[in-house]
């Protein structure tokens, strides 16, 4: 895989800097209290640019996301419109229903263990056995998510990168739950961008309700995820399949403590620069009880400099 070839061109970087907590000059500032790994990767010049604790586990919150509609749309050739409109609402507005319609069809945490080995994916993991419904307690690392943005670059079939990075590229200001999820990449980058959000531990209910429109569809959250299109009408660019395409055997990913439970997470990642130029992750816990206010513009300041530590 190209991915690999050109990720593996910047490991040696990883492993000769020592631990990235030791900060050099010029660094970007980590707050106090702050656990942060991010990982900045040029497209152009086909190695890591910036980094700190890139194999650092955090609990994945909505950024799985992106490994589930991967996964989704891998094993099958054939989507339905409702299907469609879940992928839409998931990817574009962060929408935690269709998350959990995908996710308890794909079979909860075979979901990661297939993705994982089919990606190369070395620091990520499922939910542990006795927590199988909560997607959002995987564990990823930066580097792991800067590979799997590569992958949809790179080597995914055209039509599942191209509607999985279609939607990150138009993510709506508003999650479809009333919390802001223009911090980070989006409120500290210049656009465009294509980015996918995750927050988790900051309650149900936004401290302020986004007040902008999310950019979704009515039919996306009233469609029961069980519907489909008769095989006659085709849904999507997918042309029919007679069966799922199964993951090539390896190693499965085993499950583990989950990441900073008890803390906040705020995670920002995508594609920023012209052309999309640089792939950014950014992963984030928060000491507990941290408010959302604080760790948006924490995270914010954070990701302008991550992103010019890795650009300049």
């Amino acid at each position: 895989m190209r991915f690999l070839a050109l990720l593996a061109t910047s490991l040696p970087l990883l492993a000769a800097t020592g631990p990235a907590s030791a900060a050099a000059p010029g660094a970007p500032h980590v707050p106090a209290g702050v656990t942060a790994g991010y990982v900045v990767f040029d497209r152009q010049a086909g190695g890591v640019t910036s980094h700190r604790d890139a194999h650092r586990r955090f609990r994945s919150a909505s950024v799985v996301k992106i490994l589930i509609a991967i996964d989704f749309l891998e094993t099958r050739r054939s989507v339905s419109r409702s299907d469609l409109a879940l992928l839409r609402v998931m990817l574009r507005v962060s929408d935690d229903d269709a998350a959990t319609s995908f996710w308890t069809r794909g079979g909860r945490g075979r979901i990661i263990e297939r993705t994982a080995r089919r990606l190369r994916l070395t620091d990520t993991s499922p939910p542990p056995a006795d927590l199988p419904g909560f997607w959002g307690y995987t564990s990823i690392s930066a580097l792991d998510i800067a590979r799997t943005y590569r992958y949809l670059l790179d080597d995914a079939d055209p039509k599942v990168s191209g509607l999985i990075l279609g939607h990150l590229r138009k993510a709506g200001q508003c999650g479809s739950d009333g919390f802001d999820q223009y911090f980070g990449i989006p409120r500290g980058v210049a656009g465009p961008w294509a980015v996918k959000q995750g927050w988790s531990g900051y309650g149900s209910t936004p401290p302020v309700r986004c007040d902008r429109t999310p950019a979704s569809t009515p039919a996306a959250a009233s469609t029961p995820a069980s519907t489909s299109t008769p095989a006659s009408t085709p849904a999507s660019p997918f042309t029919p399949a007679p069966a799922p395409v199964t993951a090539a055997p390896g190693r499965s990913a085993t499950a583990g403590p989950v990441p900073d439970l008890g803390r906040p997470v705020l995670h920002t990642t995508g594609l920023v620069g012209p052309k999309e130029r640089w792939i950014m992750v950014l992963l984030t816990a928060h000491p507990s009880g941290t408010t959302w206010q604080r760790s948006t513009a924490q995270v914010t300041k954070l990701a302008k400099e991550v992103y010019l530590s890795g650009t300049s």
